[in-house]
């Protein structure tokens, strides 16, 4: 978990805050580790700096994390490896894999590329209906990964209208998520390095959470991202809402009292939704996280006899929040070359309010190991359309 998570952070360091963005460093992270444990010496420090550990270590954990995915409530996990006919193979590599993966190239390109196509688009359930561009009449062998979850909410939201008042987002109408929520717990503001993070943990019915993450106007989307992932390994701490002072408690956070009909505190929650799509080119020189040094050039003679060589790296995204719930996909590949009125109110309460009106990032979390599955910036809101919701 903590090389994951490790490697999400250096990946979200990289984040540019002009445009949305999805990734996912828990599908990408398993094809390096088996691939490190197949690399010579000149390729394998590059790729242990990636992973976040020896790769004597990382190809076994890589066949635990994919198992333990696939344990995952409303989670589908996947490895496929396509290897052109007559391409030898070291039996004691394809071992290392996990079961039932191994499917050959024809050197149809039409055929090869519907059969690619086809196995991402059935192992996400559709939400991915293409294999990243990794392919060309040169390759001889492609490894992939393939993650897809969905989750609902446990309390949903309920459509509404986002109006900012100022930021990149004033002036404008916008699509909105709000709900109000007992559970104080929910919400924290932590203090990073480079500034306090608001992060809004919405929980899903699977076991998987996604955190909102709001940082100060002008903090970069990496920093806000990086942070977010702090607060889940200790190293940020988070001042929960129940505990944070009266006013301006954190980015987007004001804590206040009110009137209220029952004695619970409440939580009030405004959101912007999101779909959001990202491909990802891994070996361009400026790839996140040391990706191009890791990957770019690499032999892997522990594959076989004829060392093949990386010819293109790439992951495609996806992400979607809305007042239901959330879903999140990547396929990450490389290609080696050769009802009731108002009520009196009789309690002054604690009132939390949280507001998500400019660009905010998230993280999508398995719960009981806090792994970071997939994260991403919004960068662009969503337009308010009157069949979108009642307004107000």
């Amino acid at each position: 978990m903590r090389a994951v998570n490790g490697l999400t952070a250096r990946w979200a360091a990289a984040a540019d805050g002009d445009d949305d963005t999805v990734f996912s460093a828990a599908g990408l992270w398993p094809l390096l580790a088996l691939l490190g444990d197949a690399a010579d010496e000149r390729t394998r420090p590059a790729l242990e700096d990636a992973v976040g550990m020896a790769v004597r270590d990382a190809a076994p954990a890589a066949r635990e994390l994919t198992a333990a995915l696939a344990d995952v409530r409303g989670m589908r996990s996947a490895t496929g490896l396509w290897a052109a006919e007559g391409l030898p193979l070291r039996p004691a590599w394809v071992a290392g894999l996990p079961s039932d993966v191994l499917g050959r190239l024809t050197g149809d390109p039409v055929a090869d590329g519907a059969a690619l196509d086809a196995w991402a688009s059935a192992r996400t359930g559709g939400m991915i209906g293409a294999m990243p561009p990794v392919r060309t009449e040169r390759t001889e062998l492609v490894l992939a990964a393939a993650q897809a979850l969905r989750t609902r909410w446990l309390q949903g939201f309920r459509e509404s209208r986002l109006r900012p008042s100022d930021g990149p987002w004033a002036g404008r109408t916008l699509a909105g998520l709000v709900r109000t929520t007992s559970l104080l717990a929910g919400l924290g503001v932590a203090a990073t390095d480079a500034g306090p993070v608001s992060v809004l943990r919405v929980l899903g019915d699977t076991g998987v959470d996604v955190h909102l993450l709001l940082g100060d106007a002008g903090m970069a989307p990496g920093a806000v991202l990086e942070g977010g992932v702090g607060v889940l390994s200790g190293r940020c701490a988070a001042v929960p809402a129940d505990r944070l002072p009266i006013g301006d408690a954190g980015p987007g956070v004001v804590v206040a009292t009110a009137p209220s009909t029952g004695p619970n505190p409440q939580l009030h929650a405004l959101v912007s939704p999101f779909r959001l799509r990202s491909d990802h080119d891994l070996l361009k020189r400026d790839a996140p996280a040391g990706l191009s040094a890791a990957l770019g050039g690499g032999r892997f003679p522990g594959i076989g006899p004829r060392p093949p060589v990386l010819g293109a790296a790439a992951q495609s995204a996806m992400a979607v929040f809305d007042a239901e719930g959330f879903e999140t996909a990547s396929v990450s590949a490389v290609g080696t070359r050769t009802g009731r009125g108002p009520r009196a109110a009789r309690h002054v309460v604690r009132r939390v309010e949280a507001v998500y009106d400019r660009p905010f990032g998230f993280l999508t979390v398995h719960r009981a190991s806090s792994l970071v599955l997939s994260a991403g910036w919004v960068a662009r809101p969503t337009p308010y359309a009157p069949s979108s919701g009642p307004g107000a």
